[in-house]
């Protein structure tokens, strides 16, 4: 053999290919005396490849042109599920009825599992197939929109703003615009600025003023999972209402799980000059009720929950229900994907929340995401908070401000958002 290799290397150098080799006995009577003969079939590489690619072309040429169509996603599955059918029942024959008894089956569990979690993973790859096919269509669509608006839609989807609402927003554009104003790029911006801000709920009350329709002070609860912000928010409130607008304002915390928190707050309202309470049951968020009824506005800060935790969920609401609040805010990070903001809405439904706070502007990439989630939850937006600053950098949730940063404009909030004359900040250590 390696005198067979020695004479391809001297025929073709270091182009030569092996396509095949023998190996048999030649001479000898009845096998006694024979020897072994290696038979190797070689060419050279470059000649191979270019034969091959004069095949390929002409195969192309010669074969019927026609369209290739692609199977859907259903035919997808029951092809895969027919042949993953044939296999399992080749490898694991199912006797009659009549052969066997109960105890002779074959315990095909294991393979069952396994089918089943090949099944999934196949229609997770098809459903992914199916929304790309989709999304190529939609684009497709969208590349017959004037070039401005076209822009506009593609500013839009790297915003993270859904596929499905960015063409939905540029087609009414293209509808409300004259054919003269789609030509113009300032038109078409304040256009789109405006569709979006039309989508959006928002608060358009000033802050809480006085005492409530009721009689009772203006009692305002913040609700959400851990780490979005409650803390800072409700700081940011009280001394929004105590230094800019002069109102009588009192503290309750449920968030005893967390010392720091409450430290945190208690050190905000000594420095605000407001009383804070710390309660842990029902009854003692009544008792703290009734010994500030006297105020303008009552804040409750609660202890994040995550939004997978139950138990704590009902805690939650038994709390509420004693506080009787008359705004509940869900507090969210703008920083979490659109599934996440999904899923922490869709639990934090079970307790009653009236509005969004938009927390961490000034940390997150894009703002799409918050866009997609006003507008599928269709829950008011009462305020963005864009830093740490206390009682600075928190602002009403007004639809033109979102719509501003969905169009990429700067997250920086006006320096006095919520009106008065406090200057400076408050610092805690």
């Amino acid at each position: 053999m390696s005198e067979a290799l020695s004479l391809v290397n001297a025929e073709y150098g270091s182009d030569g290919v092996i396509l095949h080799t023998r190996t048999y006995k030649r001479g000898g009577l009845l096998g006694i005396g024979a020897r072994s003969v290696v038979e190797v079939t070689a060419a050279k590489g470059k000649d191979i490849g270019r034969q091959r690619l004069r095949h390929s072309r002409r195969d192309r040429l010669s074969a019927p042109s026609v369209e290739p169509t692609a199977p859907t996603a259903g035919q997808l599955i029951k092809q895969t599920y027919a042949a993953a059918r044939a296999e399992f029942e080749k490898t694991v024959p199912v006797p009659t009825t009549s052969q066997v008894t109960a105890s002779e089956l074959p315990v095909m569990q294991p393979h069952d599992d396994l089918l089943a979690a090949e099944m999934r993973t196949v229609k997770r790859m098809i459903s992914r197939l199916a929304q790309q096919q989709d999304l190529h269509q939609r684009v497709d669509r969208a590349s017959s929109f004037p070039e401005s608006l076209f822009d506009r839609y593609l500013k839009l989807i790297e915003q993270d703003v859904t596929e499905e609402l960015a063409h939905k927003i540029v087609s009414q554009v293209q509808q409300r615009l004259e054919q003269r104003e789609l030509g113009d790029d300032r038109a078409c911006h304040d256009a789109v600025r405006k569709v979006i801000a039309d989508q959006i709920p928002t608060d358009d009350q000033l802050p809480p003023a006085g005492l409530s329709p009721d009689g009772r002070p203006r009692t305002i609860a913040l609700v959400g999972p851990t780490g979005v912000g409650k803390t800072t928010t409700i700081a940011k409130l009280a001394a929004t209402f105590k230094l800019k607008q002069n109102k009588r304002v009192a503290l309750v915390t449920a968030d005893t799980y967390r010392i720091a928190a409450v430290d945190q707050l208690r050190t905000y309202a000594g420095i605000i000059g407001v009383p804070l309470q710390v309660v842990a049951s029902p009854s003692e968020i009544t008792r703290s009720m009734e010994a500030f009824s006297d105020y303008d506005v009552v804040l409750i800060d609660t202890a994040g929950r995550s939004q997978r935790d139950d138990h704590r969920l009902e805690e939650l609401s038994s709390l509420l229900k004693s506080a009787r609040p008359h705004d509940v805010h869900l507090v969210l990070s703008s920083t979490c994907t659109r599934a996440v903001l999904l899923e922490a809405v869709e639990r934090f439904n079970r307790i009653r929340t009236d509005s969004i706070i938009f927390t961490k502007l000034d940390e997150a990439v894009t703002f799409g995401v918050l866009l997609n989630v006003t507008i599928d939850v269709n829950k008011r937006l009462s305020y963005l908070t864009t830093g740490q600053e206390v009682p600075h950098q928190i602002e009403l949730g007004r639809a033109e401000r979102l719509a501003d940063l969905v169009m990429g404009e700067s997250t920086a909030g006006s320096s006095d958002p919520l009106g008065g004359t406090f200057q400076g900040a408050l610092e805690v250590e």
